[in-house]
């Protein structure tokens, strides 16, 4: 059962370095679940639990114990984003994950990373959209993909431009392996955070804000009305058409 038991990761998890794991089964043969007595009880309790749900969606799952509900490993490189993060940070901790772990329902995930999306993700255009338009639990940043990932107006890029980006991500995370042994609390820490890591953010910072205007930003709120400008002309309605000149009929003699 040894390769069917895989990390689990939370947001606690992801951001203070522990551990958990899980049973991922989706692939297991039927003959292993039978013979293992550690599924065996796992998917009991796992049935039992879903039938006395009050959800008819969670009953219905209980014909599926091996399953997850959602799922959340797709055995590819993804973006984890903790939904709730500190607000003491300048930068929100996202995990860049190899993908062989589960990501936990305290977090989101973008899937089929690329290190662009990543980069904008991470930069202070689109953490200064959550500090002004995101939820709150008590005093901490709450992200959604309603109200802030899918309001975010994401930048006009080339290739070329995209390229560049994603070797400043890079710098990002090389900046943060020169460490090994600190978690992401560590590294994000304000009072603690290194040289390295955070140069390479604000590089990162400066190449992504330059995709949406070539004027440097003084501060967040310019950054946030210019943003609110874009929001405003993609979320309107298409201008009316004109509408057809009439043509009358030529007069004949």
């Amino acid at each position: 059962m040894e390769e069917f038991i895989v990390p689990l990761l939370g947001a606690r998890d992801s951001i203070d370095g522990s551990h958990r794991y899980c049973l991922w089964l989706e692939d297991a043969p039927p003959q292993t679940l039978k013979q293992s007595a550690l599924a065996k009880d796992r998917l009991a309790k796992v049935r039992e639990y879903r039938l006395a749900s009050k959800r008819e969606a969670t009953r219905k799952l209980a014909d599926y114990p091996w399953r997850f509900g959602e799922v959340r490993h797709t055995g590819k490189p993804y973006v984890l984003i903790p939904r709730h993060s500190s607000e003491r940070r300048e930068y929100i901790p996202f995990l860049v994950s190899d993908g062989k772990s589960v990501a936990h329902d305290s977090c989101l995930f973008m899937s089929s990373m690329d290190l662009f999306d990543f980069a904008v993700l991470t930069s202070t255009m689109h953490i200064s959209w959550l500090r002004h338009i995101g939820g709150r639990l008590e005093s901490r940043y709450r992200y959604s993909i309603g109200l802030v990932y899918n309001t975010f107006p994401w930048p006009d890029a080339s290739e070329a431009q995209k390229e560049k980006i994603r070797a400043l991500a890079q710098a990002v995370l090389d900046a943060r392996a020169l460490y090994p042994g600190a978690t992401l609390a560590d590294l994000y820490d304000p009072d603690l955070m290194k040289r390295e890591l955070r140069q390479a953010h604000r590089a990162l910072d400066a190449a992504v804000d330059k995709l949406y205007r070539n004027a440097p930003f003084a501060n967040d709120r310019e950054r946030v009305e210019h943003l609110f400008g874009l929001y405003e002309k993609l979320s309107s309605p298409l201008t009316a058409m004109p509408k057809p000149v009439k043509r009358g009929r030529k007069k004949t003699a």
